[in-house]
């Protein structure tokens, strides 16, 4: 039953909202449709935006730029007692959510999900953001340009999820 009702919960909203919009005489589908159409506009707005960020992705992939990082934050790492394996993860993260998935995914496979490393990239994982890549989107949509502080903020955020993921998994490990 509930297998049925988790697979069944999205059709099942969508039927409610649709029906008491007809209740209240509303028109939902010419909403459906404009709405649609703002989603089309929003996209082709952002779409530059996207596309620059992919190609900066890839510009860093193709460079080998992650072994130059590697080397060079490992001795940081060392010090707040990141493993040298997760800095791939950390440097991908920002920039790249479905290429943070696949350094994720190589992790858990080489180390495990039990192990020390592999619990550090799973918090690391659900506890911070494609901060560029949702800089992007999110101002690229409005139009805005100056971005002020919130990549300093952002930035200091992931840092500090980082940091706290590396505690509370050795917390929990002792």
């Amino acid at each position: 039953m509930f297998n049925y009702l988790s697979k069944s919960i999205i059709p099942i909203i969508f039927l409610l909202i649709i029906t008491y919009g007809m209740f209240k005489g509303r028109k939902v589908y010419e909403w459906f449709i404009e709405g649609a159409k703002d989603g089309l506009q929003v996209t082709l707005r952002i779409f530059p935006y996207l596309l620059a960020m992919i190609i900066a992705v890839q510009i860093f992939k193709e460079a080998k730029l992650m072994d130059l990082l590697n080397n060079l934050i490992a001795p940081i790492g060392n010090l707040i007692g990141l493993p040298k394996d997760l800095i791939p993860l950390l440097i991908i993260k920002p920039l790249s959510g479905s290429g943070a998935i696949g350094v994720f995914t190589d992790i858990i496979k080489s180390f495990g999900p039990d192990t020390r490393t592999g619990l550090i990239a799973s918090v690391v994982m659900g506890s911070t953001e494609t901060i560029f890549y949702t800089i992007t989107v999110y101002f690229g949509a409005i139009k805005v340009k100056k971005i002020r502080h919130t990549l300093w903020a952002a930035i200091l955020a992931d840092m500090t999820a980082i940091i706290m993921a590396i505690f509370v998994v050795n917390i929990f490990l002792c």
